[in-house]
């Protein structure tokens, strides 16, 4: 079974071998990310050791900024903004304290999403709203799943981060077709490359069941790539500009949130 005490030592020893190699680069940018990954995994993982109520409160957070960014993407107003990250929210706390309630209150939140353009009367961006919502609903309410996933929730990042990264490097190194049209700069060969190494993760964590392959490697580049979509279609590079090394939240949590999404359809 994978813990939180369990997970420790390989962050811990993770974080430490990335700075030395971090450092031996000399490149500020990497140097800058790190730092921020220096900040961040001790909380995280700090939150996560506290088990459902820290799990939830990190959830709930992420949540509530990824919403806030996802509305910048999407253009839409402070109401639906408002709406949303109060719908998201309701899924977390009901995965927490009502497990049992938790698509009812998503199906409540699907509703007040839609309320808020029906209720304006908003006859010209009214369906582009609503359809916004809705997908925002649908992508950042996943967020509810780390409470009961909790620490194979933290494994299931390390090895999507891992994958990330590889293919990151790897793609343009390797060459090869086009991922996607939504991601040109993206290969199949990194792709691959970072599956690999993400199933290489999962094995080393001790979490290798299939379910957990799948949602590496499949929905962690299909994360990457929805929010490719919604940039592009924003006309924008990242998310937001705020986190050091990675623009917004949304950037790094993207592909973890599709992985998410298909490890609770498989489980």
């Amino acid at each position: 079974m994978i813990t939180v005490a369990s997970l420790a030592p390989v962050l811990g020893g993770t974080l430490a071998l990335s700075g030395v190699a971090v450092a031996v680069s000399r490149r500020r940018e990497l140097l800058v990310r790190w730092c921020a990954w220096a900040v961040g995994v001790p909380l995280v993982a700090g939150a996560f050791w506290w088990g459902r109520p820290g799990a939830a409160a990190v959830a709930v957070t992420a949540g509530v900024i990824a919403v806030t960014e996802f509305g910048a993407l999407m253009r839409l107003g402070p109401p639906d903004r408002v709406v949303l990250a109060a719908a998201v929210t309701g899924v977390v706390l009901a995965a927490w304290l009502a497990p049992g309630e938790v698509f009812r209150v998503l199906a409540a939140g699907a509703l007040a999403v839609a309320a808020v353009p029906l209720l304006a009367g908003d006859a010209e961006q009214g369906l582009r709203r609503l359809g916004a919502g809705l997908l925002g609903l649908a992508w950042i309410g996943v967020t509810a799943a780390l409470v009961p996933l909790g620490a194979s929730a933290l494994a299931l990042f390390m090895a999507v981060s891992v994958a990330d990264i590889v293919a990151y490097f790897a793609g343009p190194r390797l060459g090869g077709p086009s991922l996607s049209p939504l991601s040109p700069a993206k290969r199949w060969s990194g792709t691959l490359a970072g599956a690999v190494a993400g199933l290489g993760t999962l094995a080393a964590l001790g979490a290798p069941t299939w379910p957990m392959a799948v949602a590496v490697a499949v929905g962690g580049p299909a994360g990457d790539l929805l929010e490719s979509m919604v940039k592009r279609g924003a006309g924008v590079k990242d998310a937001a500009s705020w986190l050091p090394g990675s623009g917004g939240l949304l950037d790094r949590i993207d592909s973890l949130l599709v992985a998410l999404a298909v490890l609770l359809v498989l489980s």
